[in-house]
């Protein structure tokens, strides 16, 4: 099966390599274990993952494996595979049961990832770097009077979040994983709306961002995330939630574009909707991952 064995825990986060990973025990011969198989069309980013093993951290569940790029979740696990299917529909992912075996007593359990401890530093690195990238746009974006930079902010911060919470939640209960991650979904929540009052503000007050401005900094996170990107490129390899790390970063890289295609336009054309539009599509992402955190239990 192609993934790692995770406990539950989390995306991006694992993508810390950080959530525990409990591994498949012998199965006794009056008890049976069951294999299934999701076809979740809404799980393409760490984000997703995390969420999902934050959903499932205190189901009767012995393995999981994500295949983000296939939209799959391969779940080991005791009981009916429905009660597993009725975790995930809430999320809102489009979840559905693709098949479902009963394992074999010697049929085996997913592989671990290679070496965790180096992931983890990995993924430390890139929690510092979105946590630093947050309070430089926040404060650039306040500075430059961009929406844009102010929302993208917000991403960096939902990021960082994500990651926190994984790495947090090493050894530790699930109603700790699951608060922890509440938290975070909480004050991603107030923050994405108070970015999206933000650009309502601005749109009122007719107030221009200062589009040179806007583009340099846009530019300076563009330019960690390329970092999380080459960071990340000799993991990708080494499990699914590496691979997961590198399609996250990448979708940033392409929010990032878009801030500074937003200052260019703000600069050809004089008006600040470009900004504005940039502002409220980060802003509404951002507020939906908070949602979906704030669903989770």
């Amino acid at each position: 099966m192609d993934g790692e064995d995770h406990g539950a825990g989390g995306c991006c986060g694992t993508c810390g390599g950080a959530a525990p990973k409990p591994r498949l025990q012998p199965l006794a011969a009056a008890e049976a274990r069951t294999r299934s198989v999701f076809r979740i069309p809404g799980m393409d980013c760490p984000s997703e993952e995390q969420m999902i093993r934050l959903r499932l951290a205190d189901a009767p569940v012995a393995a999981l494996a994500f295949d983000l790029a296939g939209r799959r979740l391969t779940v080991d696990h005791d009981g009916d595979p429905q009660a597993i299917l009725a975790r995930l529909v809430p999320l809102g992912y489009g979840a559905e049961l693709a098949e479902s075996h009963t394992l074999a007593a010697d049929e085996a359990a997913p592989a671990a990832p290679a070496d965790d401890a180096a992931e983890a530093r990995v993924l430390w690195i890139l929690l510092a770097l979105n946590a630093v990238m947050f309070v430089v746009e926040l404060g650039a974006g306040i500075w430059a009077r961009s929406a844009g930079l102010v929302a993208d902010a917000m991403d960096m911060f939902a990021d960082a979040a994500v990651y926190g919470v994984a790495l947090y939640a090493v050894g530790r209960a699930a109603r700790y994983k699951l608060g922890a991650a509440r938290l975070a979904g909480g004050l991603q929540l107030v923050l994405a709306l108070g970015a999206l009052a933000e650009v309502v503000r601005r749109i009122v007050g007719d107030a221009t961002p200062e589009p040179i401005g806007m583009m340099g900094i846009a530019l300076l996170a563009l330019a960690a995330n390329v970092a999380c990107l080459v960071l990340i490129a000799r993991h990708r390899e080494g499990g699914v939630h590496m691979k997961a790390s590198y399609i996250f970063s990448a979708n940033d890289v392409v929010a990032n574009l878009g801030v500074i295609v937003a200052g260019v336009l703000v600069a050809w054309t004089g008006s600040a909707w470009p900004d504005w539009i940039i502002g409220l599509v980060i802003g509404a992402v951002v507020l939906t991952g908070a949602v979906r955190i704030l669903r989770l239990g």
